[in-house]
C-alpha cells in the first residue's frame, strides 16, 4: 500500500484566504499532499491589511498538534505565524516529542501589507526554543535581520553571511529569501553546513504577492513529506511558486495585494 504524503501546518488563519493556514492547505493540495492544520491565531484580514489578531490559548494549540500527531503519520511540519512567545514555547514543547519529522520554520513577523504579526518579546523565544528544532528556516531579508539584530542584507555575500550566522544559532539549514532585494532576479540562498546553493528565478511584475512566503515554505514541506531531499524540495517549491505568481493575474481578489494562484494547473 502506497502511503499518502501528509503535512501539518501550524499557523494563523487568514480570513481573506491568501496567506496563513489557507495558503498552506491550498499549496499542500495543489502538490498532491494531504494537509492537516493546527491554528495558532485568528486574524481579521483581507488584501488591504490586517484588521485584528486573536491568539489561540497555547494549551489549545498544543491540543490540536497532539490530536493530529498522535493519530496521523505526518511526513513534514511547517510553522508560520505563531504570534506570541507563549504560543512559540508551546509549539516547541509539542514538537520536541517528534524529532524525526522535518520542520520547516517560516519566521513570520510582518504581513505583506506591513502589519506586524509577531510580538517583540517572542523573537528570543523563537531563537531559543524553535529554531534548534528546524530542518529549515526560511526568513526573508527583513526577518533574518530582526533575528540577528542587524541591518538587512544588501548583497548575496551579506545574505550568505547572515545565513551562516543563523546556522550558528542552531538551524540545520537556512533559505535566505532575496525576493525583497530589488534586483532583476529573485535569488534565494540555501545555506547548509555543506555549502551554498543559489536558486534564481526572473522577477515577476505582479501586485498579487500576498502569501508568497507561506506558499514557498509550505511547498518545501510538501516536498519533504513526499520524501524529497532538502535541495530538491526547495528547487521544486521555487518552481511551483514562480508559476503561482506568473498566473496570479488570472485571479481578481480584493482591492489590495491579491493572492498567488495556488491552483494555476487546475483552472
Amino acid at each position: 500500500m502506497n502511503m499518502t504524503p501528509i503535512a501539518l501546518t501550524i499557523a494563523g488563519s487568514d480570513s481573506g484566504g491568501g496567506a496563513g493556514i489557507q495558503a498552506d492547505l491550498k499549496t499542500f493540495s495543489a502538490l498532491g499532499v494531504f494537509g492537516c492544520s493546527a491554528i495558532s491565531s485568528l486574524t481579521a484580514q483581507n488584501t488591504l491589511g490586517v484588521q485584528g489578531v486573536y491568539p489561540i490559548p497555547p494549551s489549545f494549540v498544543q491540543a490540536q498538534i497532539g490530536s493530529v500527531l498522535s493519530d496521523i503519520p505526518v511526513g513534514a511540519i511547517k510553522t508560520g505565524m505563531l504570534a506570541t512567545a507563549d504560543i512559540i514555547a508551546a509549539v516547541a514543547e509539542s514538537l520536541r516529542c517528534y524529532p524525526q519529522i522535518p520542520l520547516v520554520l517560516d519566521p513570520v513577523m510582518v504581513a505583506t501589507s506591513g502589519d506586524r504579526l509577531l510580538a517583540e518579546d517572542a523573537i528570543a523565544t523563537l531563537l531559543q526554543e524553535l529554531l534548534p528544532l528546524a530542518r529549515l528556516v526560511t526568513p526573508n531579508l527583513h526577518e533574518a535581520a530582526v533575528l540577528l539584530n542587524t541591518a538587512p542584507a544588501q548583497t548575496q555575500a551579506e545574505m550568505q553571511t547572515q545565513g551562516q550566522a543563523l546556522l550558528g544559532l542552531g538551524a540545520q539549514a537556512v533559505l535566505m529569501k532575496g525576493g525583497h532585494a530589488g534586483a532583476m532576479d529573485a535569488s534565494d540562498l540555501l545555506v547548509t553546513a555543506e555549502g551554498i546553493t543559489v536558486f534564481s528565478a526572473p522577477r515577476l511584475a505582479t501586485r498579487n504577492t500576498h502569501g508568497t512566503g507561506c506558499t514557498l515554505a509550505s511547498a518545501i514541506a510538501a516536498g519533504l513529506a513526499k520524501g524529497l531531499e532538502l535541495q530538491d524540495a526547495v528547487k521544486s517549491a521555487k518552481a511551483y511558486l514562480h508559476q503561482a505568481l506568473a498566473h496570479a493575474e488570472k485571479l481578481h481578489i480584493g482591492q489590495g495585494a491579491g493572492p498567488v494562484h495556488h491552483f494555476y494547473s487546475f483552472y
